[in-house]
């Protein structure tokens, strides 16, 4: 390759050097995680709502732009904890819908009944939490306490977490709690108290005097990804019918002859939608969705928290995972920051999970307390496809994987190249040769087995064919298979025993 540091027209005495990038990395980068949330915010930051995207680093910015206790500030605080860790640096973009017109809040109203018998704390369960994040609502109850001195200690141990997704106001008798946002999500709220085995003389009661109601039109939302790859979307709408559907319209599917949306061969921006459940048996839900590959639930079957919390329990462990391991799944992994139930119901037995696999469901299992992810899948369970292509969301990071070195590949070596043919000798610089693409990925095929994304290299290797097109001389073609690497979600054994005879 001649040098270019001086021009070829100049004649005049002169020493010239010039300073250009090259990458001769002989591994290819794993494809990077981009997180993209949507959610809402509070009813109190309605005003100035900022929706356009904004990538944020921590709960605290969240809770700045979109309201402390919001559906975004708990997904946020679960990403990134303030303990550290979570997600790491993964860009995590907001994409905040406005309130529907008409949405309506969730109140409950709770009412202490008697007269303090001793000294003791209770305890408010919100969303089935203490507290967030060292702040809890602990009520110190002290002998003679009454109704209207206890309503007061539960309106300050409720409004003094900052965190908090309700507002309590006191009104003498019971304390009123809002929640702090409109919408259908909010619905899922709910209240309770732990007299932490001792009553102390005093009950409790709750009741609901409105629903949460409105779920927004999340398309706006969705037309700002443009060129942007968000590789995993968190749904905080759980599984409304209007939101998934509008989320499996714009990802689209990847047909391999008409493929749509975000598969679209010009676009190849796909996403995975993880959307979260407290259902005891969220199978009823994927199960009419066969041939989709856009939603992917978190179960959190039976958990007094919120929905949106158990997509982002999810979307914190795959993340990681997808970006530092892609060859890897979540399987066997914990929720790091979910409300569990005492039991979790049908998803306790194997059969059932199983079972709920083969509808498009992921499972879990409840071990120590903790979710433990067995299964994370896509609804994509087509009638008569045995072993469904794109049922594991495992399966799509390999592909995703193998496309994205494929194209880093092709930008350095084919495009804005010119073409020459095998046998053609070339002394110009920026140019292909089919046999030389060939070269390159065969190295790649390797390079692929060795980050054990697929097997067989040489699977690969024999299916390659790079043509220069037959009827557009400007056109390159390449074509090639590829088997992706398998990973052990069933490990059967058979031991067989017999009696020592002397």
């Amino acid at each position: 390759m001649a040098s270019n540091a001086v021009g070829s027209e100049r004649v005049s005495r002169i020493v010239g050097y010039k300073l250009t990038t090259g990458d001769f990395s002989n591994s290819t980068p794993n494809l990077p995680m981009r997180i993209a949330i949507l959610a809402e915010a509070n009813s109190a930051n309605q005003s100035g709502l900022e929706t356009d995207a904004t990538e944020v680093t921590s709960a605290q910015q969240a809770g700045d732009l979109w309201g402390y206790g919001s559906p975004i500030y708990h997904i946020m605080r679960i990403l990134r904890p303030i303990s550290g860790g979570g997600v790491g640096g993964i860009p995590t973009v907001v994409y905040a819908n406005a309130e529907v017109a008409g949405s309506t809040a969730k109140v409950l109203e709770l009412t202490p009944s008697g007269v303090a018998t001793g000294n003791g704390t209770h305890t408010v369960k919100i969303a089935g939490r203490t507290g967030i994040d060292a702040e809890f609502y602990d009520i110190n109850i002290e002998t003679g306490d009454t109704t209207d001195d206890i309503t007061a200690k539960i309106t300050d141990a409720v409004n003094n977490v900052l965190g908090s997704p309700v507002t309590a106001v006191d009104t003498t008798y019971e304390v009123q709690l809002t929640s702090k946002w409109k919408g259908l999500t909010a619905d899922e709220l709910t209240v309770t108290v732990d007299t932490n085995d001792n009553d102390l003389g005093i009950t409790y009661a709750t009741v609901s005097t409105a629903s949460g109601s409105g779920t927004p039109d999340v398309s706006g939302a969705l037309a700002q990804f443009g060129n942007e790859w968000n590789t995993i979307v968190i749904n905080g709408y759980s599984t409304a019918t209007s939101v998934m559907s509008a989320l499996e319209s714009f990802n689209g599917i990847p047909d391999p002859n008409n493929p749509t949306g975000r598969y679209v061969g010009t676009t190849f921006k796909p996403f995975v939608a993880v959307t979260g459940s407290t259902a005891d048996d969220p199978s009823s839900i994927t199960d009419a969705r066969k041939t989709e590959v856009t939603i992917a639930i978190a179960p959190a079957p039976l958990s007094k928290g919120f929905t949106f919390e158990a997509a982002a329990n999810m979307v914190a462990l795959w993340s990681r995972q997808a970006q530092d391991n892609p060859h890897l799944d979540v399987a066997g992994r914990d929720y790091p920051d979910m409300p569990t139930p005492i039991s979790i119901g049908s998803m306790a037995n194997y059969d059932n999970r199983d079972s709920f696999v083969k509808k498009g469901c992921s499972t879990v299992d409840l071990v120590a307390g903790k979710y433990k992810v067995q299964d994370f899948v896509t609804t994509y369970h087509p009638v008569g496809e045995v072993v469904p292509q794109f049922r594991y969301c495992r399966s799509l990071i390999q592909d995703w994987n193998v496309y994205y070195g494929y194209w880093l590949r092709e930008l350095a070596n084919v495009v804005d190249h010119a073409i020459a043919n095998d046998n053609d000798t070339v002394t110009a610089s920026t140019v292909i040769k089919p046999k030389t693409w060939k070269q390159v990925l065969y190295s790649y095929a390797d390079n692929l087995a060795t980050r054990s994304l697929i097997s067989d290299p040489d699977f690969m290797k024999e299916s390659l064919t790079v043509n220069i097109s037959t009827t557009n001389p400007d056109r390159f073609e390449t074509f090639f298979k590829y088997k992706r690497s398998s990973f052990v979600r069933i490990a059967s054994t058979t031991a067989e025993a017999g009696f020592n005879f002397g």
